[in-house]
């Protein structure tokens, strides 16, 4: 029973992130200013997992991931156990360099750029998923596009993530998927077969917008009505209890019963931005944290905005998260943006 159960398992990528702060993102033959250059962990199963330990360190989060015996590789895990993470199931191989991305962040607009190699990421399969033993309630998995086997089709079944979903429910655990910013028709070719075996779905406008196939996104805003649109077309296609669509602009929340709550963000100030790498991450935690407790929907939403607020004070995916409390606190001093 779920209600016996208690943490997160986060499962799928763990990457060796090198953030840069640069003046602004060039075009092709252009030229930027280096600013900062940093090392840490990312990925969605690494940021998830550190995100939630730093909310709460009483949290119990587990993790499953695939790293190679490198230089990288030990700095990813030697994390994990520093933040008091579970990693017995983060894997150790010689076949593949570590997965690595160089996080770009522009000071101009705030905005990240990846560039990833995908090294021991192409290599993680189902069979690396062990939910056997595990008491955690809620797993945490991706992303879908960068992981070359879990994308392929997998023995009777359409991919590796669903093969990979279907085992971790029948285990006991809730699900969720987090995505990556790939192509959209890949992106809903890869969900799709998901959707019937989530329990919840937490993603970004345009993400939302590739799944229903619904226009979220315009030339000059996310249309706040199509992300609602498309939430109940997710909701139809799959089998979420609630589905949370975020940008930078509100956040709203649908859930199959017809709930529906709508919060604008966190007026962080200005000067207090350095990049919004993890963000995406950092309001899943939030939203997740809070429906773990128990919290009504408007409640998550409001920690879900001010845990990706408080991240957007570091370059890194997760290097300013702090206790739950005091995320909250942060936001209610800096007040929210008007719808």
């Amino acid at each position: 029973m779920t209600s016996a159960r208690r943490g997160f398992l986060t499962g799928g990528t763990w990457c060796a992130d090198y953030n840069r702060s640069i003046s602004h993102w060039p075009g092709e033959d252009g030229l930027a200013e280096l600013f900062e250059e940093e090392r840490h962990g990312g990925g969605s199963s690494c940021n998830l997992a550190l995100d939630m330990k730093r909310l709460d360190p009483s949290m119990p989060v587990e993790t499953v991931g695939l790293v190679g015996d490198d230089d990288d590789g030990r700095y990813l895990k030697a994390t994990a156990e520093a933040a008091g993470i579970d990693t017995r199931q983060m894997a150790i191989t010689d076949a593949a360099a570590t997965q690595f991305c160089d996080a770009y962040v522009s000071r101009k607009s705030h905005r990240r750029t990846h560039i990833f190699h995908a090294g021991t990421g192409a290599l993680l399969t189902p069979d690396h998923f062990d939910f056997s033993t595990t008491r955690m309630r809620y797993l945490h998995l991706g992303l879908p596009g960068v992981h070359r086997t879990l994308d392929s089709p997998w023995h009777d079944e359409p991919n590796g993530w669903v093969a990979v979903l279907k085992k971790a429910r029948a285990a006991g655990l809730e699900t969720n998927l987090e995505l990556a910013s790939i192509e959209k028709s890949l992106m809903a070719a890869l969900v799709a077969p998901c959707l019937p075996h989530l329990d919840f779905l937490i993603v970004n406008d345009m993400e939302i917008g590739a799944i229903a196939g619904v226009e979220t996104v315009g030339a000059e805003a996310t249309d706040r009505q199509a992300c609602e649109r498309a939430a109940r077309i997710a909701l139809e296609r799959g089998a979420m209890k609630m589905v949370a669509v975020h940008c930078p602009a509100f956040a709203i929340a649908v859930t199959r019963d017809g709930e529906t709550a709508t919060l604008p963000p966190v007026a962080i100030p200005e000067s207090e931005v350095l990049g919004a790498n993890g963000a995406g991450d950092a309001f899943a935690a939030g939203m997740f944290y809070g429906i773990h407790e128990g919290w009504s929907m408007e409640q998550c939403l409001r920690l879900a905005h001010a845990t990706a607020a408080t991240s957007l004070r570091s370059i890194s995916t997760t290097g300013a998260i702090v206790p739950w409390q005091e995320c909250l606190a942060l936001a209610e001093r800096w007040g929210e943006r008007a719808l």
